[in-house]
């Protein structure tokens, strides 16, 4: 049987409450798809921060958590959450449509320049190992932003082909989420939403893996940083999202 995925295109903002009521339409959209698993971007419950509020995420993921398991909606939940060890990660957290809560993907890959040392989120955002997660029947894997596409321009490690690793740890879909930087310059549209286009398929494509991927779109005004969608493992894109605004996609993934 395929995998039924939901994508939501939200626009991730600093103010949980505002995203918390993203996530709840997110959800209700996913529910009415009879979707298995709802992806978000990046920062999506807390924001794109390590400055939040520990106590109000921690509720806000409760309140998410409680209404997708009423919904019988799976998450793979972008948000920045502090764990039981006292450190913040970045994380794609997943869960069965039943609650059940899988674990979490740590961004690796986290930005920062090239002083000695790096500076940037790379200070502020602790990492975990790479792994996989075996939701229902299939096997997956999380990414956030930066992750799959190393760009050289803001990641100060060599690129260590996650996707790769992926794809050689058993994975048949990797669900990867967003939150770049956009500006609307040329510069964002000729070299930057292209090098993240051509990275998404390309990766996909040499891994043979199926490919979600979604991203922020705050601000509301500008187009995306990268496009949102599904991709083959021919690196074909299956389906497409618009690359402005709030936007929702669902779509059954045909798995070996």
């Amino acid at each position: 049987m395929p995998l039924r995925v939901a994508l939501a295109q939200l626009a991730v903002t600093r103010e949980i409450p505002i995203n918390v009521e993203a996530l709840r339409r997110a959800i209700d959209f996913a529910k009415r798809q009879k979707a298995d698993i709802l992806l978000t971007p990046e920062g999506s419950l807390s924001g794109y921060t390590h400055q939040f509020d520990a106590g109000a995420a921690r509720d806000a993921l409760q309140e998410i958590t409680a209404l997708a398991r009423e919904r019988q909606v799976g998450l793979a939940l972008g948000t920045c959450f502090f764990e039981a060890d006292n450190k913040c990660y970045n994380q794609l957290r997943f869960y069965l449509p039943d609650g059940t809560y899988l674990g979490f993907h740590s961004k690796i890959l986290r930005c920062g320049d090239f002083s000695t040392p790096p500076r940037g989120e790379i200070e502020h955002y602790a990492a975990a190992p790479l792994g996989t997660f075996q939701f229902l029947d299939v096997k997956v894997g999380g990414l956030i932003c930066n992750d799959l596409w190393a760009n050289p321009a803001c990641t100060p490690v060599p690129d260590p082909h996650l996707t790769q690793q992926l794809s050689q740890l058993g994975a048949q879909l990797i669900l990867h989420a967003v939150h770049g930087g956009r500006d609307g310059s040329p510069w964002a549209r000729e070299v930057i939403w292209p090098f993240h286009e051509a990275n998404l398929r390309m990766r996909a494509r040499v891994g043979r893996l199926w490919v979600a991927t979604v991203d922020s779109s705050h601000p509301t005004h500008l187009p995306c940083s990268a496009p949102s969608g599904i991709i083959d493992p021919e690196g074909n894109w299956a389906a497409r999202i618009a690359d402005q605004g709030e936007q929702f996609l669902c779509h059954d993934v045909e798995l070996r």
